[in-house]
């Protein structure tokens, strides 16, 4: 069925073919509800990285997927999905909190912050670290992660470190934050 009959249709009271209920849906539902799809991504992501799923982390990302690390450490997919494989950076703790979702078109931009606990390269982890993790709509309506950065949030566990409340022998080697 063509606009130009649906208009018409509209126009003297017939009730819209169900083909075109998606289009007629307010967009504030549209956005409502793709917020949603992208909390539960956001969750499907945090299930994944504490349980070192490389399938589902798999899933998740895009194939042109770039990860950059709070120290500045730039990640593919590939090199991300291996990390994960090789339990270089291991997470034991990970609890999200004020998330907000941002929609720009077909882009869908988190910001929130995260307190996590583990290892990455053998060296102890934990500290409180803000995010920034970018999804693409695709055409077929799903989302994928392209893009991802963290930055740690200074603490004040110890007076003498100011870059975070990791341990003070761990504080020279590189740490990863949430990827």
């Amino acid at each position: 069925m063509g606009s130009g009959v649906l208009l018409a249709a509209m126009a003297i009271g017939w009730p819209a073919p169900a083909a075109f209920a998606g289009h007629l849906q307010p967009l504030h539902e549209k956005k409502h509800d793709a917020k949603r799809q992208v909390e539960a991504l956001e969750e499907q992501w945090r299930q994944a990285q504490l349980a070192g799923d490389v399938a589902a982390m798999d899933k998740l990302l895009s194939d042109d997927y770039i990860g950059i690390s709070m120290t500045g450490q730039v990640n593919t997919k590939m090199q991300q999905l291996d990390r994960m494989r090789t339990r270089k950076f291991v997470l034991t703790k990970l609890d999200l909190g004020e998330m907000q979702v941002k929609l720009v078109g077909s882009i869908a931009i988190v910001t929130s912050r995260a307190q996590v606990e583990g290892t990455n390269e053998g060296v102890a982890v934990q500290g409180t670290y803000r995010y920034t993790r970018v999804y693409q709509r695709l055409p077929s309506g799903g989302w994928k992660i392209t893009s991802f950065e963290a930055t740690r949030v200074p603490g004040s566990r110890d007076p003498g470190n100011h870059d975070a409340a990791a341990p003070k022998a761990a504080s020279s080697a590189p740490q990863d934050g949430p990827s």
